[in-house]
């Protein structure tokens, strides 16, 4: 049974609890990384980084969910060796997986629904990176600037 992590702040706790059963249902173990509470004071920082560092380390697939998608984009890509990807769409997350290898996908709960929501997370979970020789070379590019940085 494949892994997933999961994490979001009190925009996207409501979501996140209904993802969670999702995965479940789709065969995937889902490994809840908080909040495990709605608190209107948390940060979604907090859930981002603890996430992203988990994915690079275990090799796992990660979703984050916040209000707009775009903090928890920002702060995991900060980690080495994340692609967190801000997806609104099947297409883009499609493109997101086989040309980017995304490992962390970022969800909006405030403007995307909820079914829409349901198919990208499928899309992410189901497409794999095509491994096509160009990617590979971006890829690489990235790889290299983040061993120099940091």
């Amino acid at each position: 049974m494949a892994s997933v992590y999961i994490g979001a702040d009190h925009r996207g706790f409501k979501l996140k609890e209904k993802i969670k059963g999702w995965l479940g249902d789709w065969g995937y173990e889902c490994q809840d990384l908080g909040n495990n509470k709605y608190d209107n004071e948390d940060d979604f920082v907090d859930f981002a980084i603890d996430l992203a560092e988990k994915v690079s380390s275990q090799k796992n697939k990660g979703i984050l969910i916040c209000g707009s998608g775009v903090g928890m984009s920002i702060a995991a890509n900060k980690v080495k060796g994340i692609r967190a990807a801000l997806c609104t769409s099947e297409k883009q997350t499609r493109l997101a997986r086989e040309e980017d290898n995304a490992n962390v996908l970022c969800l909006s709960a405030d403007f995307v629904g909820e079914e829409t929501n349901q198919k990208i997370i499928e899309t992410f979970l189901e497409t794999v990176f095509s491994g096509d020789e160009r990617y590979f070379g971006r890829l690489n590019k990235i790889k290299s600037y983040e061993s120099k940085t940091g």
